[in-house]
Protein backbone atom coordinates (compact mmCIF):
# COMPACT_ATOMS: atom_id res chain seq x y z
CA UNK A 1 0.00 0.00 0.00
CA UNK A 2 1.72 3.39 -1.17
CA UNK A 3 2.37 5.70 1.31
CA UNK A 4 -0.13 8.43 -0.37
CA UNK A 5 -3.02 6.39 -0.07
CA UNK A 6 -2.31 5.31 3.43
CA UNK A 7 -2.19 9.27 4.25
CA UNK A 8 -5.34 9.99 2.46
CA UNK A 9 -7.05 7.02 4.35
CA UNK A 10 -5.88 8.52 7.40
CA UNK A 11 -7.88 12.16 6.51
CA UNK A 12 -10.58 10.47 5.54
CA UNK A 13 -10.60 8.23 8.74
CA UNK A 14 -10.08 11.39 10.57
CA UNK A 15 -12.82 13.68 8.81
CA UNK A 16 -14.98 10.60 9.48
CA UNK A 17 -14.30 10.53 13.08
CA UNK A 18 -14.93 14.48 13.77
CA UNK A 19 -17.96 14.05 11.97
CA UNK A 20 -19.09 11.28 13.82
CA UNK A 21 -17.92 13.46 17.02
CA UNK A 22 -20.23 16.39 16.40
CA UNK A 23 -22.98 13.76 16.87
CA UNK A 24 -23.78 14.54 20.61
CA UNK A 25 -23.98 18.19 20.72
CA UNK A 26 -25.53 19.00 17.37
CA UNK A 27 -28.62 16.04 18.56
CA UNK A 28 -28.64 18.14 21.65
CA UNK A 29 -29.36 21.49 19.48
CA UNK A 30 -32.04 19.88 17.51
CA UNK A 31 -34.14 18.27 20.55
CA UNK A 32 -34.20 21.55 22.32
CA UNK A 33 -37.14 22.29 19.79
CA UNK A 34 -37.95 18.99 18.44
CA UNK A 35 -39.03 15.93 19.44
CA UNK A 36 -36.40 13.02 19.70
CA UNK A 37 -39.50 10.94 17.92
CA UNK A 38 -39.15 13.23 14.85
CA UNK A 39 -35.47 14.18 15.22
CA UNK A 40 -34.68 10.34 15.17
CA UNK A 41 -37.62 9.50 12.06
CA UNK A 42 -36.77 12.83 9.99
CA UNK A 43 -33.04 12.19 9.84
CA UNK A 44 -33.09 8.79 8.64
CA UNK A 45 -35.70 9.99 6.12
CA UNK A 46 -33.33 12.62 4.64
CA UNK A 47 -30.06 10.53 5.09
CA UNK A 48 -32.21 7.49 3.15
CA UNK A 49 -33.06 9.83 0.26
CA UNK A 50 -29.09 11.00 0.33
CA UNK A 51 -28.26 6.75 -0.02
CA UNK A 52 -30.49 6.28 -2.52
CA UNK A 53 -28.56 8.78 -5.47
CA UNK A 54 -25.50 7.65 -4.49
CA UNK A 55 -26.56 3.80 -4.50
CA UNK A 56 -27.69 4.96 -8.11
CA UNK A 57 -24.68 6.89 -8.76
CA UNK A 58 -22.38 4.38 -8.15
CA UNK A 59 -24.44 1.57 -10.03
CA UNK A 60 -25.67 -0.14 -7.41
CA UNK A 61 -28.70 -1.90 -6.83
CA UNK A 62 -31.07 -0.17 -3.95
CA UNK A 63 -32.14 -3.84 -3.12
CA UNK A 64 -30.75 -7.18 -3.02
CA UNK A 65 -32.12 -10.41 -1.35
CA UNK A 66 -28.90 -12.04 -0.14
CA UNK A 67 -28.70 -10.81 3.76
CA UNK A 68 -31.72 -9.11 3.75
CA UNK A 69 -32.24 -10.47 7.98
CA UNK A 70 -29.09 -8.83 8.68
CA UNK A 71 -29.15 -6.21 7.13
CA UNK A 72 -32.67 -5.26 8.41
CA UNK A 73 -32.02 -5.99 11.84
CA UNK A 74 -28.73 -4.03 11.44
CA UNK A 75 -31.01 -0.80 10.03
CA UNK A 76 -33.21 -1.15 12.85
CA UNK A 77 -30.04 -0.68 15.55
CA UNK A 78 -28.55 1.69 13.95
CA UNK A 79 -31.33 3.71 12.07
CA UNK A 80 -34.11 3.97 14.91
CA UNK A 81 -33.01 2.40 18.49
CA UNK A 82 -29.22 3.54 18.77
CA UNK A 83 -30.26 7.31 17.77
CA UNK A 84 -33.55 7.21 19.26
CA UNK A 85 -32.54 6.25 22.88
CA UNK A 86 -29.60 9.09 21.95
CA UNK A 87 -31.46 12.08 21.28
CA UNK A 88 -33.92 10.71 24.79
CA UNK A 89 -30.89 10.76 26.27
CA UNK A 90 -29.71 14.88 25.20
CA UNK A 91 -32.57 15.88 27.00
CA UNK A 92 -31.39 14.57 30.01
CA UNK A 93 -27.80 15.15 30.11
CA UNK A 94 -25.13 17.00 28.47
CA UNK A 95 -23.47 16.43 25.63
CA UNK A 96 -20.34 16.20 27.09
CA UNK A 97 -21.44 13.52 29.47
CA UNK A 98 -22.87 11.52 26.89
CA UNK A 99 -19.77 11.65 25.02
CA UNK A 100 -17.97 9.77 27.75
CA UNK A 101 -20.83 7.55 29.19
CA UNK A 102 -20.69 6.10 24.92
CA UNK A 103 -17.22 5.77 25.21
CA UNK A 104 -17.94 2.52 25.59
CA UNK A 105 -18.91 1.36 22.71
CA UNK A 106 -15.84 0.17 21.18
CA UNK A 107 -15.94 -2.27 24.57
CA UNK A 108 -19.46 -3.30 23.94
CA UNK A 109 -19.21 -3.40 19.96
CA UNK A 110 -16.18 -5.89 21.09
CA UNK A 111 -18.10 -7.99 23.41
CA UNK A 112 -21.23 -8.46 20.81
CA UNK A 113 -18.53 -9.20 17.92
CA UNK A 114 -16.81 -11.55 20.17
CA UNK A 115 -20.49 -13.20 20.72
CA UNK A 116 -21.74 -13.41 17.13
CA UNK A 117 -17.78 -14.49 15.81
CA UNK A 118 -17.74 -17.16 18.27
CA UNK A 119 -14.53 -16.13 19.57
CA UNK A 120 -12.41 -16.66 22.42
CA UNK A 121 -10.72 -13.63 23.78
CA UNK A 122 -8.25 -13.29 26.09
CA UNK A 123 -8.57 -12.94 29.91
CA UNK A 124 -7.10 -9.38 29.51
CA UNK A 125 -9.83 -8.76 27.12
CA UNK A 126 -12.31 -9.84 30.10
CA UNK A 127 -10.30 -7.57 32.18
CA UNK A 128 -9.92 -4.78 30.69
CA UNK A 129 -13.86 -4.76 29.68
CA UNK A 130 -14.87 -4.94 33.11
CA UNK A 131 -12.25 -1.69 34.04
CA UNK A 132 -14.12 -0.01 31.02
CA UNK A 133 -17.24 -0.17 32.21
CA UNK A 134 -16.85 0.09 35.82
CA UNK A 135 -14.94 3.63 35.06
CA UNK A 136 -17.79 4.52 33.18
CA UNK A 137 -20.50 3.76 35.71
CA UNK A 138 -18.27 5.19 38.04
CA UNK A 139 -18.04 8.75 35.86
CA UNK A 140 -21.81 8.83 35.86
CA UNK A 141 -22.26 7.98 39.20
CA UNK A 142 -19.72 11.28 40.24
CA UNK A 143 -20.86 13.39 37.42
CA UNK A 144 -24.87 12.99 37.26
CA UNK A 145 -26.36 15.56 40.26
CA UNK A 146 -28.06 12.61 41.55
CA UNK A 147 -25.78 9.94 40.46
CA UNK A 148 -26.80 7.63 38.09
CA UNK A 149 -30.23 9.35 36.10
CA UNK A 150 -32.73 8.24 33.63
CA UNK A 151 -30.24 9.56 31.00
CA UNK A 152 -27.65 7.30 32.11
CA UNK A 153 -30.05 4.45 30.98
CA UNK A 154 -30.84 5.88 27.74
CA UNK A 155 -27.38 6.25 27.11
CA UNK A 156 -26.96 2.66 28.45
CA UNK A 157 -29.46 1.61 25.61
CA UNK A 158 -28.18 3.32 22.57
CA UNK A 159 -24.39 2.05 23.53
CA UNK A 160 -26.31 -1.71 23.42
CA UNK A 161 -28.23 -0.87 20.28
CA UNK A 162 -25.13 0.59 18.60
CA UNK A 163 -23.02 -1.90 19.36
CA UNK A 164 -25.36 -5.04 18.03
CA UNK A 165 -25.74 -3.02 15.31
CA UNK A 166 -21.94 -2.53 14.35
CA UNK A 167 -21.03 -6.09 15.10
CA UNK A 168 -23.66 -7.39 12.83
CA UNK A 169 -22.64 -4.51 9.92
CA UNK A 170 -19.65 -5.46 10.50
CA UNK A 171 -19.91 -9.07 9.36
CA UNK A 172 -21.82 -7.33 6.25
CA UNK A 173 -18.80 -5.12 5.20
CA UNK A 174 -17.27 -8.46 4.74
CA UNK A 175 -19.11 -9.31 1.57
CA UNK A 176 -20.18 -5.57 0.58
CA UNK A 177 -18.75 -1.85 1.22
CA UNK A 178 -19.88 -0.56 4.67
CA UNK A 179 -21.18 2.67 2.96
CA UNK A 180 -23.42 0.14 0.81
CA UNK A 181 -24.55 -1.43 4.12
CA UNK A 182 -25.70 1.43 6.04
CA UNK A 183 -27.50 2.97 2.51
CA UNK A 184 -29.09 -0.30 1.93
CA UNK A 185 -30.25 -0.11 5.89
CA UNK A 186 -31.32 3.25 5.62
CA UNK A 187 -33.43 2.43 2.43
CA UNK A 188 -34.93 -1.05 4.07
CA UNK A 189 -36.22 1.09 7.14
CA UNK A 190 -37.69 4.12 4.87
CA UNK A 191 -41.30 3.10 5.17
CA UNK A 192 -41.05 2.86 8.64
CA UNK A 193 -39.21 6.52 8.86
CA UNK A 194 -41.57 7.87 6.64
CA UNK A 195 -44.63 6.61 8.88
CA UNK A 196 -42.89 8.01 12.39
CA UNK A 197 -41.69 11.05 10.65
CA UNK A 198 -45.69 11.99 9.95
CA UNK A 199 -46.27 10.64 13.52
CA UNK A 200 -43.99 12.83 15.31
CA UNK A 201 -44.44 15.99 12.76
CA UNK A 202 -43.57 19.11 15.09
CA UNK A 203 -47.16 20.71 15.16
CA UNK A 204 -45.39 24.56 15.88
CA UNK A 205 -42.87 24.14 13.12
CA UNK A 206 -42.39 27.76 12.94
CA UNK A 207 -41.59 27.87 16.39
CA UNK A 208 -38.52 26.10 15.67
CA UNK A 209 -35.10 27.78 15.74
CA UNK A 210 -32.43 27.87 13.67
CA UNK A 211 -30.31 26.40 15.79
CA UNK A 212 -32.56 23.06 16.27
CA UNK A 213 -32.70 22.93 12.25
CA UNK A 214 -28.81 23.23 12.27
CA UNK A 215 -28.78 20.65 14.98
CA UNK A 216 -31.46 18.69 12.59
CA UNK A 217 -29.44 19.12 9.18
CA UNK A 218 -26.25 17.91 10.67
CA UNK A 219 -27.38 14.80 12.32
CA UNK A 220 -29.58 13.76 9.40
CA UNK A 221 -26.56 14.70 6.32
CA UNK A 222 -23.36 14.40 8.16
CA UNK A 223 -23.94 11.80 11.23
CA UNK A 224 -26.25 9.81 9.18
CA UNK A 225 -24.36 9.34 5.84
CA UNK A 226 -21.50 11.49 5.13
CA UNK A 227 -19.58 10.85 7.79
CA UNK A 228 -20.15 7.37 6.96
CA UNK A 229 -18.92 7.52 3.58
CA UNK A 230 -15.62 9.65 4.62
CA UNK A 231 -15.18 7.07 7.40
CA UNK A 232 -15.53 3.99 5.15
CA UNK A 233 -13.59 5.10 2.25
CA UNK A 234 -10.83 5.94 4.74
CA UNK A 235 -10.94 2.59 5.75
CA UNK A 236 -10.77 0.90 2.07
CA UNK A 237 -7.85 2.83 1.55
CA UNK A 238 -5.70 3.24 4.83
CA UNK A 239 -6.49 -0.25 6.17
CA UNK A 240 -8.84 -1.09 9.17
CA UNK A 241 -5.66 -1.71 11.55
CA UNK A 242 -4.22 1.69 11.04
CA UNK A 243 -6.99 4.06 10.02
CA UNK A 244 -9.40 2.33 12.88
CA UNK A 245 -7.52 3.94 15.56
CA UNK A 246 -8.43 7.29 14.68
CA UNK A 247 -11.51 5.83 16.24
CA UNK A 248 -10.14 6.62 19.72
CA UNK A 249 -10.01 10.28 19.48
CA UNK A 250 -13.99 10.74 18.88
CA UNK A 251 -14.64 10.78 22.85
CA UNK A 252 -11.94 13.94 22.64
CA UNK A 253 -14.11 15.41 19.55
CA UNK A 254 -16.92 15.12 21.57
CA UNK A 255 -16.20 17.01 24.39
CA UNK A 256 -14.49 19.94 22.38
CA UNK A 257 -17.20 20.29 20.37
CA UNK A 258 -19.35 19.86 23.11
CA UNK A 259 -17.62 23.44 24.47
CA UNK A 260 -17.91 24.92 21.05
CA UNK A 261 -21.23 24.43 20.09
CA UNK A 262 -23.01 24.33 23.54
CA UNK A 263 -20.91 26.66 25.67
CA UNK A 264 -20.44 23.12 28.14
CA UNK A 265 -18.09 23.07 31.09
CA UNK A 266 -15.81 20.05 30.25
CA UNK A 267 -13.91 19.91 33.50
CA UNK A 268 -10.79 18.10 34.66
CA UNK A 269 -12.19 15.18 35.63
CA UNK A 270 -13.94 14.45 32.14
CA UNK A 271 -10.83 14.88 29.77
CA UNK A 272 -9.06 12.40 33.12
CA UNK A 273 -11.76 9.54 32.70
CA UNK A 274 -11.89 10.53 28.73
CA UNK A 275 -8.41 9.74 28.33
CA UNK A 276 -8.10 6.45 30.35
CA UNK A 277 -11.30 5.21 28.47
CA UNK A 278 -9.11 5.20 25.38
CA UNK A 279 -6.15 3.92 26.81
CA UNK A 280 -8.02 0.82 27.78
CA UNK A 281 -9.13 1.00 24.31
CA UNK A 282 -6.76 1.24 22.93
CA UNK A 283 -4.72 -2.14 24.97
CA UNK A 284 -8.54 -4.05 24.45
CA UNK A 285 -7.94 -4.02 20.88
CA UNK A 286 -4.49 -5.69 21.02
CA UNK A 287 -5.45 -7.99 23.24
CA UNK A 288 -8.71 -9.11 21.57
Amino acid sequence: MSTEKTGLGLLLGLVGVVVFGGTLPFTSLAVADMSPSFVTYGRAVVAAGCALILLLIMGRRPFVKADFLPLFISALCLVIGFPFFMALAMTNVPASHGGIVLGILPITTALFSAILNKERPSVWFWILSLIGCGLVITFALRDGPDGIGPGDGWLLAAALFASFGYAISGQLSRSMPGWEVISRGLLLCLPLSIIGSILSFPDAIGSISTSAWIGFAYVSLFSMFIGFVFWNAGLALGGVALVGQTQLLQIFVTLVLSQLVLGEAVGPEAWLVASLIVCIIFFLKKTR
